[in-house]
């Protein structure tokens, strides 16, 4: 018991010990300061700051007459005053702070350091640049000057409130003094005209004033960007040289010198050849040769960094230690080279950071054509009026014939309305209770007899409306003009991929939809019944809201001229085969050729989509702007393509089944990928509108046809035969039947609107589809015969040696061709000897090694 007695007394006399204890951890300044949280505190106290000044200003304009006296009379007394009653938000506080700025201040001007508090609290409550504060700086001091005395002169008539405050009213003074009003509204101007130069440095040049604008905020951008990263590296530097192992090593290969720091700013990445251990390294005395960056030029090769703490590097440490720089001079004997094997320095282009990615911001593919021009709705003519035209006597008429009719039979309505369109009124009945809405349906005859009427069409009922409907022809029937769609709000302000405006309902509304929905649109109709100008309808419905990078027109013309409008905007919106000189397609040979490129290129882009991982073009462009996919690995932009065949029934006469299947297999397959057909015929037979046909086509239009078969070959629905011609139409789309009148656009419209796109400056070419050649041409040559070589062999050859992988699928995919025309290629290569035999599932090794000796080869075939 004494024992341990003694030990605790020993203890806690121990005047170590005692220190021990009595530490205590001491925050210090430095910490505090350091702390994210204290950032965090001043943000939000900044942010107070702001709204604290934003409503004082704002509460003092509405409020100056009542507090100024009172602010006036006591000054700073009248913070100790107790019975004085402001009319301010913010008490006596923002009364006295309103005062000093906006009277005795700047004016409305002091606005502008509410934003001052603001950047400045933003960045430092989300611990980043989110503005920039140099910049807002800048622009609040030249605007406090400029704007307070731009508000004095302004409101120098005024009289009472203060808008440019004390310093603006001073400041005016004395430049009125000195050269009047007239002159001070001369510096005003200038001064403002200065400041747009500082900020956006114009190009005067009134073509390019737009560009140089926009160029010059990117390079002011860049130079601030430029700016905050040397200040950033310097910094950077100087916490390194403090470090004990902070040499800087610059590496010499050959003759040439190169700083280590300057070496990420460069393009290529040079892999030099590695070093062997028993290579010199020869150290060099910073002291005789000093070297300076400006003597290094910028075209010189950069050396590779080492590091100081890997085991290659520590005797050069060991050696030099109380050295601050060294230069290394790396001679490393390189043995002969072979013509025939690969060179060993190879220049790596390195793909960019994620970082470096999003600094670029998002993908535009309209800058390809940045200054093309949509074409403007006065290019197009306002045929007839507006406003339906309708006449009271003739609606009253008809409802009283309508009704007598009915009577007759013994069927009696309990209401009848009329809706007017611009060729027929619909008359909506609601039957008594009990009576058959069949037996109303076969008196549509007796209904047009007692009404002299053409075109009597009875819908039993109307979906969702619980009322049968009676359409009757109008006397004076109105045009609808394309302008009044075109010019609409809904046409305009639509977000459809693909909007067309094909006409106006018997209500007189707009009919706009999305042909990316429908996906593809059958059009069928007799001659002379509209069909043409639905064609062009739909075509510069779509010229007015794409641009020439968003979609690209396919156009079949059997007929050579229906479709020859649209010759001067190849350059812009047109795609065609390569090699061909017209990309208006007339030709049925060429027009198998074209189907088939289009399978091609839709193969092609389901790839693309496979590996991006998306399931429609939308998804991929999005994740292309957004640049999350690399175009080095052959992704790219993918505008949509729209097939239009103007005259379907001839190419089924003169081609068979050779056009039939690819219309087929694109209007199954193509809609995920941007690729929509549009097929119009004035035949509707069942031999030419086939069940494969019907069956990928769910959106379809029915102008006037002669017989009830005709309609149900084409809507599977009776009512086309009822039809008055001139654009009158059916339009089956979501499962509905829709009376529409089509949209008018006349020839010389669609002309001045071509002319106007075609003027304009374009691509170099139209758009290319991927080449087709016959399967059967193919067939017949003979494969073992290297004189008729296909004429990608070429191509062919130099991307087999080039990626060193022969891969028919490679050619397949790279070079966009079938798989049974790579096939052919892929055993000229063997042949010719740039691969070897096939070797099952694995690739065929490829025997030429270099690009130059493929060239000796092809040199020497015949």
């Amino acid at each position: 018991m004494a024992n341990t007695l003694k030990k605790k007394s020993k203890i806690s006399t121990d005047p170590s010990t005692k220190l021990m204890a009595d530490k205590t951890p001491e925050v210090t300044v430095n910490e505090v300061v350091r702390d994210e949280r204290t950032s965090k505190f001043i943000g939000v106290l900044s942010l107070m700051i702001c709204v604290f000044l934003f409503v004082s200003f704002t509460s003092y304009i509405f409020s100056w007459q009542e507090d100024q006296d009172k602010v006036q009379q006591f000054g700073a007394k009248i913070f100790s005053t107790t019975d004085i009653k402001v009319a301010n938000m913010f008490g006596v506080l923002g009364a006295y702070v309103g005062y000093a700025f906006i009277y005795n201040g700047f004016g409305i001007a002091s606005y502008l350091l509410c934003t001052f508090f603001f950047v400045f609290g933003v960045n430092l409550l989300f611990g980043k640049k989110v503005f920039r504060l140099a910049r807002n700086l800048k622009y609040v001091l030249v605007g406090l000057l400029v704007l307070s005395v731009t508000f004095a002169y302004v409101t120098q008539s005024f009289s009472g409130f203060s808008f440019g405050g004390s310093i603006g009213n001073i400041i005016y003074q004395w430049f009125a003094k000195w050269l009047g009003n007239f002159g001070t509204g001369c510096i005003l101007f200038a001064t403002f005209f200065c400041y747009i130069i500082w900020r956006f440095n114009p190009k005067f040049s009134f073509a390019k004033l737009k560009k140089g604008i926009s160029n010059s905020m990117k390079e002011d951008d860049k130079e601030e960007i430029l700016d905050e990263k040397q200040t950033e590296k310097s910094t950077s530097t100087s916490e390194k040289e403090k470090k004990e192992d902070g040499a800087k090593l610059i590496i010499a290969t050959g003759n040439t010198l190169k700083n280590t720091t300057e070496s990420k700013s460069e393009d290529d990445w040079i892999v030099p050849p590695s070093t062997e251990p028993d290579e010199q390294l020869e150290l060099v005395d910073l002291d005789e040769e000093p070297i300076e960056e400006e003597d290094i030029e910028d075209d010189e090769p950069f050396a590779i960094p080492i590091e100081t703490n890997s085991p290659k590097a520590n005797p050069v440490n060991l050696a030099a230690k109380n050295a601050n720089d060294l230069v290394l001079d790396i001679q490393p004997t390189l043995p002969e080279e072979d013509p025939n094997e690969v060179p060993s320095s190879i220049i790596v282009n390195p793909e960019p950071t994620q970082a470096e990615v999003e600094a670029l911001g998002d993908y535009e593919p309209t800058l390809d054509l940045r200054d093309y021009q949509y074409p403007t709705v006065e290019m197009l003519e306002a045929h007839g009026s507006d406003k339906t035209i309708h006449d009271p006597q003739e609606l009253e008429d008809n409802k009283n014939q309508i009704i007598t009719t009915l009577k007759n039979y013994d069927i009696s309505i309990q209401r009848i309305s009329a809706t007017v369109g611009p060729t027929v009124t619909l008359y909506e009945i609601v039957p008594a209770p009990g009576v058959r809405i069949s037996k109303i349906k076969n008196l549509e005859d007796d209904i047009a007899l007692s009404l002299a009427a053409l075109g009597i069409r009875i819908i039993a009922p109307i979906p969702g409306k619980g009322t049968i409907g009676i359409e009757v022809p109008n006397v004076n029937k109105s045009i609808v003009s394309m302008k009044s769609l075109i010019g609409s709000e809904k046409f305009q302000n639509n977000k459809f991929s693909l909007p067309i405006a094909l006409g106006k309902k018997i209500n007189n509304e707009n009919f706009i939809v999305d042909l990316a929905t429908m996906p593809h649109l059958l059009m069928a109709g007799a001659t002379g019944q509209g069909k043409s100008v639905g064609v062009n309808a739909i075509l510069v419905s779509l010229l007015y809201k794409k641009h020439p990078s968003q979609l690209k027109f396919v156009l079949v013309d059997p007929k050579k001229v229906e479709l020859s409008l649209y010759r001067v905007i190849e350059k812009h919106f047109l795609a065609k085969l390569p090699g061909e000189e017209e990309a208006i397609i007339t030709d049925t040979k060429k027009v198998i050729a074209t189907l088939n490129a289009l399978c091609i290129e839709m193969d092609n882009r389901y790839d693309l989509l496979k590996e991006a991982g998306c399931r429609n073009i939308k998804e991929y462009n999005e994740k292309f702007v957004h640049r999350k996919l690399n175009p080095l690995k052959g992704h790219q932009f993918l505008p949509f393509i729209v097939l239009v065949i103007d005259e379907f029934a001839d190419l089924i006469m003169t081609a068979g089944k050779e056009v039939e299947m690819p219309i087929a297999r694109l209007a199954q397959l193509a809609r995920a990928v941007g690729i929509h057909l549009i097929i119009a015929t004035q035949r509707p037979s069942v031999n030419i509108i086939t069940g494969t046909i019907k069956a990928n086509f769910p959106a379809r239009i029915a102008f006037k046809v002669s017989s009830k078969i005709d309609s149900r070959t084409i809507l599977d629905a009776g009512g086309a035969e009822q039809l008055i011609g001139k654009g009158d139409m059916l339009v089956s789309y979501n499962g509905e039947i829709t009376r529409l009148q089509c949209a008018f656009v006349d020839t010389p419209e669609v002309d001045s609107v071509c002319e106007y796109i075609g003027d304009q400056r374009g691509y170099p070419d139209a758009f290319l589809l991927p080449e087709y050649i016959d399967e059967k041409e193919l067939e017949s040559k003979d494969n073992n015969d290297l004189t008729d070589r296909d004429s990608l062999f070429e191509d062919a050859a130099k991307l087999i040696v080039a990626n060193q992988m022969g891969s028919t699928s490679l050619i397949q995919r790279r070079l966009k061709l079938g798989y049974n025309r790579a096939g052919r290629l892929m055993d000229q290569l063997e042949m010719a000897g740039v691969v070897g035999p096939n070797l099952g599932s694995k690739a065929r090794e490829v025997l030429m090694k270099t690009e130059a000796e493929l060239q000796v080869l092809l040199d020497n075939l015949p």
